[in-house]
């Protein structure tokens, strides 16, 4: 099967898109339940905590997708082309991401956006890391 890797464009409009379609209705319970708008949820962990569970698991249980990425028509694979695991995810979204980039002061993130769009295989940090990549289709 020949990889058809996804670019850094498609990538942080599908990121940029899940972004928003997750904290916006988490923004709305906290209206509704404070009678308030603040972004105060969002500056702590509990956004993190939010996020990273769900780029963690829904890839487990769609496929790879997440919304964002579904709606591109893009997805998370492993590197040997098996079925994405706990542990794939939890090594690309939590260590790679999540934990990486705060031991880096953000270092890492940086450059795994100079990794996107330079590296023909278009493999950041946390895909070197966890053995996936984002390809577009089936």
């Amino acid at each position: 099967m020949s990889k058809k890797p996804a670019g850094f464009g498609i990538r942080v409009l599908a990121d940029f898109l899940d972004f928003f379609i997750l904290s916006l209705p988490i923004a709305l319970a906290f209206y509704w339940i404070k009678g308030d708008y603040s972004y105060e949820w969002a500056m702590g962990w509990t956004w993190q905590i939010i996020y990273t569970i769900y780029m963690t698991a829904l890839p487990l249980l769609w496929s790879g997708y997440i919304i964002g990425k579904r709606m591109f028509n893009i997805n998370i694979r492993r590197m040997d082309e098996g079925k994405l695991t706990f542990k794939n995810m939890f090594l690309r979204e939590f260590i790679g991401k999540f934990l990486l980039m705060y031991v880096t002061l953000g270092i890492s993130s940086i450059v795994s956006v100079f990794m996107l769009i330079f590296r023909k295989d278009k493999r950041t940090i946390h895909d070197l890391i966890a053995r996936t990549y984002v390809s577009y289709g089936k």
